[in-house]
This record gives structure tokens, sequence and C-alpha cells, in this order.
């Protein structure tokens, strides 16, 4: 879509929730790229500071950081303090907060702070910023998932069943809001050379995709919907583990390679 037509359809603003970094920062250079005013948001001032410096100097567009806990109980108060007096056309919920180990193991504080940034935080968004767009007839929502939701996964399981929600909770928004002028789109990424991925995985997966070339495929597709799996050989796997290998021998397998990808 040539910047003008996406601007037109998803402008003049996007709030990108998850900037800091990897996928979020990602998304707010390519949002800012085809010419939309970005918000950022996410809990490192110093960190959004630098990007949105970056981004108004390289795009000569606005760049306004948002420092935000996304698990406060206040965030539709904040969110909504954030955005007055601008039209947002386009919202990507990037944030996501991962709990590694086996789940007994790991705090039950980690498991619910997850819940609140991966889910909560969501239907905090995309009720307070959706509204507006469905009444304008127009702007996307994209909502980052995973193929870690598309089965059970041992070592990450509350992460894998938030994004599961995410997939299915996109499902349902893209059939409610299509006709209203609001593309929805599901982008259910694989392993992405971010640097929160960098920072756990022991090893190399080859299947890794750069931030940019998730963020270019998801951008050119969000009339397309409800789902993404971005990468020709993440779309094989999904299939693969989604449709055809029994339940089980699915979850094994994922579980077999997250186990070694964080050293478990």
């Amino acid at each position: 879509m040539q910047d003008a037509t996406f601007r037109a359809r998803y402008g003049p603003w996007c709030f990108v929730a998850g900037a800091s970094e990897g996928l979020g920062e990602a998304f707010a250079r390519g949002a800012a790229a085809r010419g939309l005013n970005v918000l950022l948001a996410a809990r490192r001032a110093p960190l959004l500071e630098g990007i949105a410096a970056s981004i108004r100097a390289a795009h000569g567009v606005e760049a306004v950081p948002l420092p935000l806990d996304l698990s406060r109980p206040s965030l539709a108060a904040d969110v909504q303090a954030a955005v007055e007096g601008r039209e947002i056309g386009l919202l990507v919920h990037n944030a996501a907060y991962v709990p590694k180990g086996d789940f007994l193991a790991v705090p039950l504080e980690d498991h619910q702070r997850a819940v609140d940034v991966n889910v909560r935080a969501l239907l905090t968004l995309v009720h307070g910023l959706g509204g507006p767009m469905a009444a304008r007839g127009r702007g996307a929502l994209v909502l980052m998932s995973s193929l870690a939701g598309f089965q059970g996964t041992a070592c990450v399981t509350t992460y894998a069943g938030t994004k599961a929600f995410g997939r299915v909770f996109g499902e349902g928004l893209w059939e409610e809001l299509r006709d209203a002028g609001v593309d929805v789109l599901a982008c259910c990424a694989g392993a992405t050379r971010t640097p929160g991925y960098e920072r756990f995985a022991t090893r190399e997966n080859v299947l890794a995709q750069e931030p940019e070339a998730v963020v270019e495929e998801t951008l050119d597709t969000l009339a397309e919907g409800p789902v993404l799996v971005p990468g020709r050989a993440n779309k094989l796997a999904g299939q693969l583990m989604g449709r055809l290998l029994p339940r089980r021998m699915a979850v094994r397998l994922v579980s077999r390679s997250t186990r070694k990808l964080y050293g478990r």
C-alpha cells in the first residue's frame, strides 16, 4: 500500500505498546516510515526517548515517548489521557511478559503479571482505542500472538496460553469489526531475533526472523486478517503443528524445542 493511502487508512497516529526494543521498536519505525506519527508506550523511559528522537530525525513525523506500566490497574485512564486530542488509526499490542521455567517453580506473581500484560492490557487497549476507530469507519488493530500459542508449550506454559487467547480473540474481533471498516490481524510470529530472544536463547534457531521482516509482512497484509504467520518456513511449521500432527505429538515436539532453546 502506498504511504499516502496507508496514512489515510490507518493514520494519522499509531500507538505501539511494548515499543522499547525488538518488534515493538520495529513496528514504530515501520509505521513512521509509512508516514504515521507514533506513540511509543513501555516502561523504560530512556530507551523510548532515544527511539523517539531517532524516528523524528529519520522520518520527519511526530514520535512521542509514553512511559507506561501496562500491568497497572489505571491503564485505561492513563491511555485515554495520553491519546487525548490524537486520532489513533493503528494500534499494535506487542507488549508481552514471559515467565520461563516449570510452571510450579515460577512464582505465582510472575504468572499473574503475564496475564496482566498479555491479556488484560490487550483488552483494555482494544476496547479504549478500537471504539473510536469503529465510529470513524477506519483503522486497524494488530495483536501480536505467537506460534507458541498454537499448542501447549512446556517451560512457557502461561505465555503460550495468553498467546492462544490473543489469536482467538483476534479472530472474533475480525468478524465483529470488518463491516465497521476496522482491520484486525493477529500476527503469530515465530522465533524473532529481538534483544529479549537473544538474552535467553542458548542456541541458534535457523527459522528465526529479523524483526523488520515480520513488521513489513504484517503492515503489508493488515486487510487480509484474521491471522498471519509471517515467514514461509514458519507458515509450514504452524500448519504442521496445528493441523497435521496429533495434538500430543505437537505439544511434546514444541516443548522439547523450547526446553533446549532456554537451556532446560
